[in-house]
């Protein structure tokens, strides 16, 4: 069963006239169809099928919508990406409906669903035009926290070892109570190393850095704190989903070559070295929406009943309300 997931106490973003409460449970369509997708290759070995399947299904229930959707975090750029790369425009209305950026992964945790592990999502935020950074497809340096806490409490140009010290001291604990989530990764040896010699807790997650720095915010999952470093259009997703909820998450974009900067340039980042806050990632109103695609802490994975039926639970937010819905859907085939 899955817990749900702390609210800030008053949502202080104004409500946007360009998201329609429409929107909301429309994304929640666009990501069902993705897990479905995605789904049926569940625990095949082959992680091309699987992204490919859920690409296909949210690309076509993004045009299904009444919006000038642009894509500005997809699956890549035009050439490298088949479908829903960065620059796409989706939605039924180009020119007339109202304008969108929209930033997604069809299927967060190819990896996991190949191999039938947990936690894989498919995932879209939605916002109006310019509210989500341009992320360009490399690394991120991140850190997140849950709501409750001072701001500022966490930050990049600290150590880990301060960032969890003042977590500790905001909590009224030992550093040695914290928990993190961290991907479990070689590049993250020393992080995990220094978590170690305070003593604290850790969850290392194969894959699907969002539902990681989402657990944050939810007591039940016990995680205190996320850190490392994952894909950078994860992170403008994440930071989309704690703009709904509360919580704080810092990111600097990390760039391994020449190549890399030049495509983040060319998506209109000059400043190579800042470090964003969330607000920068994700600004004004927005809308985050998932689908469980295999069983995770967030959310239940696709089922499939004798008749025939899928199933479906999915979480959809808001950040000029900080509503948060819990949809369990039956899907039953076209006649």
């Amino acid at each position: 069963m899955t817990q749900p997931i702390a609210q800030p106490a008053q949502s202080t973003v104004p409500a946007s006239k360009v998201l329609d409460r429409v929107l909301v449970l429309e994304m929640v369509r666009v990501t069902e169809a993705a897990a479905i997708g995605a789904a049926k290759l569940i625990g095949r070995g082959d992680e091309k099928a699987a992204d490919a399947a859920a690409v296909e299904a949210m690309r076509a229930a993004l045009n299904e919508l009444y919006m000038d959707g642009t894509v500005v975090i997809g699956e890549g750029e035009r050439d490298e990406a088949p479908m829903l790369f960065i620059g796409e425009k989706v939605g039924l209305a180009p020119g007339k409906g109202p304008k969108i950026d929209i930033a997604l992964d069809p299927l967060e945790g190819t990896t996991i669903t190949a191999k039938a592990g947990p936690n894989a999502l498919a995932v879209l935020a939605v916002a109006e035009e310019g509210g989500l950074l341009n992320a360009p497809d490399v690394y991120m340096d991140k850190i997140a926290v849950g709501p409750g806490y001072p701001d500022g409490i966490i930050d990049l140009d600290r150590t880990v070892t301060e960032n969890v010290t003042a977590l500790a001291q905001a909590k009224g604990v030992a550093p040695s109570d914290i928990v993190a989530c961290v991907l479990d990764r070689t590049r993250h040896d020393d992080i995990i190393t220094e978590l170690r010699g305070l003593g604290c807790g850790i969850v290392l997650i194969s894959d699907g850095d969002v539902a990681g720095v989402i657990a944050t915010t939810n007591e039940d999952t016990g995680i205190d704190i996320y850190v490392g470093q994952g894909g950078a259009p994860e992170g403008v997703l994440a930071a989309a989903a704690l703009r709904c909820v509360g919580g704080q998450f810092k990111g600097r974009l990390v760039f391994r070559n020449d190549d890399e900067r030049a495509r983040a340039k060319k998506w209109g980042i000059t400043d190579l070295n800042k470090q964003y806050d969330l607000t920068e990632l994700a600004k004004g109103d927005c809308i985050f929406a998932a689908t469980g695609v295999t069983d995770g802490s967030l959310l239940a994975g696709v089922k499939r009943k004798k008749s025939g039926v899928m199933t479906t639970e999915s979480v959809v937010m808001r950040a000029s309300s900080g509503t948060v819905r819990w949809v369990r859907g039956e899907h039953r085939a076209k006649v």
